[in-house]
């Protein structure tokens, strides 16, 4: 009888929902090729960014801090909570501000949660002109930074990292006290206005112009 030549066994077919093998995953650490990374030319201009994030509606804050017992602050709608263990959040601060780095160097700091009544509030801190404290009342948080009369919700943190990411710094800050001052409406930021009504005239301060994404062009 003649011996039976043997013949290789096809490897089996993965089925639905079946994971890519070891060999074809990247590496630890593997990045992307250079090719498949978007360089300056592919990126996003900045004023089609301001125009499609305008369409992300937000709320208003103030960040304050000490800098040598003087208080100093600046209206910024980049805030957002990272993490709950541990209690973590952050807020984005332009370069070209001179608030944060007085706030950095004291290294605390209060986010201020604005309601729907204190847009006036939001523009005495987002000009760059004036004495934003004078004539204003506040209190000290635990950490002795301010706290801003009427806000929705003060938030209370210690510094915990700053990354640098375009002409913005990230601060991330580790909550040791939070505190409310009862439900009401937040103040809320909409295609270069307050509310949501993509129709109403915008509430115009001095510092509005149109186009601008937000007023943290002008603010930090």
């Amino acid at each position: 009888m003649a011996a039976e030549t043997a013949r290789p066994v096809p490897a089996p077919r993965p089925g639905p929902g079946a994971l890519p093998s070891p060999s074809s995953l990247p590496g630890p650490g593997a990045l992307p090729g250079p090719s498949s990374l978007p360089g300056p030319a592919d990126a996003l201009g900045p004023a089609d960014l301001r125009r499609a994030m305008g369409l992300f509606a937000s709320g208003v804050t103030i960040i304050t801090g000490l800098d040598d017992g003087e208080p100093v602050g600046f209206t910024c709608q980049a805030f957002a909570s990272v993490s709950l263990d541990p209690p973590l959040v952050l807020f984005c601060a332009g370069h070209d501000g001179r608030s944060w780095p007085r706030i950095r160097k004291s290294g605390r700091f209060t986010v201020n949660v604005l309601d729907e009544e204190q847009a006036g509030l939001c523009a005495r801190f987002g000009s760059a002109a004036g004495r934003k404290f004078e004539g204003l009342e506040w209190e000290a948080s635990s950490l002795g930074t301010p706290v801003l009369p009427g806000v929705l919700l003060s938030v209370h943190a210690e510094i915990s990292a700053v990354h640098q990411a375009g002409d913005h710094d990230i601060v991330v800050g580790l909550v040791r006290e939070a505190s409310s001052s009862g439900p009401r409406r937040p103040l809320v930021f909409y295609r270069g206005q307050f509310g949501l009504d993509p129709d109403a005239e915008a509430r115009a301060h001095p510092m509005m112009a149109p186009g601008l994404w937000a007023w943290a062009d002008h603010w930090g």
